[in-house]
């Protein structure tokens, strides 16, 4: 009798029959946010999704490849959109859940300003050292700080001491750890770290909107998934959200 119960409640509890838990694949730089969030969803009666945490063209290329998830965030729209073209994510299903604001930071034991505005030198501000920022051919935060840094005619002068690196995380890494002068990250990164300081915000007409869509994965658009989604763009993640430096739709 006692087995036949627990059999019962292994197919009607979630998650104790040993399915695979939610995998919500997500940019780098929600990583404080998404665990945020995953925890008040969790908090709310469900099973804690497993988190995958990296760059936008890793995960969007994990999805494309067919990686199980049922949810994909990531940083910019070129990513979600190579996604949707592959057939990847359910047609409808996506939608902008936060956005942010990008901002140039310097080491916090050495904080300084600048004025970014048309004909800032960001050669001339980082010295004989170097700048880092996301690969601006494929990472989204080095898009943007190539379009930012373009628009104010700074760009053919920092690239050549632009040291690119993977993701954003990385990037402020390496301005944590001084191995760049300067970097160009997400305002939520920099409020994230307490070993760098934010030395000017970039204008918001000199880059694209940055904006964090989110979509269901089409190999595990499950009704977890659909939750979850659903969980991602309603009040409680947005206040997540502006509590950790990001803008919301």
């Amino acid at each position: 009798m006692l087995a036949r119960l627990i059999a019962l409640l292994l197919l009607f509890v979630p998650g104790i029959a040993g399915a695979a838990p939610l995998r919500v694949l997500a940019a780098s730089s929600m990583t404080e946010a998404m665990e945020a969030i995953a925890d008040a969803w969790a908090a709310a009666g469900h099973p804690r999704p497993v988190l995958v945490l990296a760059g936008s063209p890793a995960l969007a290329r994990q999805v494309i490849a067919g990686a199980p998830a049922g949810v994909l965030v990531t940083a910019d729209t070129e990513w979600m959109d190579a996604a949707a073209a592959a057939g990847a994510i359910v047609a409808g299903s996506r939608r902008n859940v936060a956005g942010n604001r990008l901002v140039l930071v310097v080491p916090a034991r050495a904080p300084r300003s600048a004025r970014l505005v048309r004909g800032f030198d960001l050669a001339a501000f980082v010295g004989p050292g170097r700048w880092t920022t996301g690969d601006p051919q494929s990472v989204p935060v080095g898009r943007y700080a190539r379009a930012a840094l373009a628009g104010l005619g700074a760009w053919d002068q920092a690239a050549p001491r632009l040291a690119s690196a993977e993701n954003v995380r990385a990037a402020l890494a390496f301005v944590e750890r001084g191995d760049a002068a300067a970097g160009i990250v997400y305002a939520s990164d920099a409020r994230a770290s307490r070993r760098v300081a934010v030395a000017g915000v970039f204008p918001a007409a000199s880059h694209p909107p940055i904006v964090y869509p989110a979509a269901l994965v089409a190999a595990g658009a499950d009704a977890e998934a659909r939750g979850f989604l659903a969980f991602l763009s309603g009040p409680r993640a947005r206040a997540i959200f502006k509590s950790r430096g990001f803008t919301t739709p």
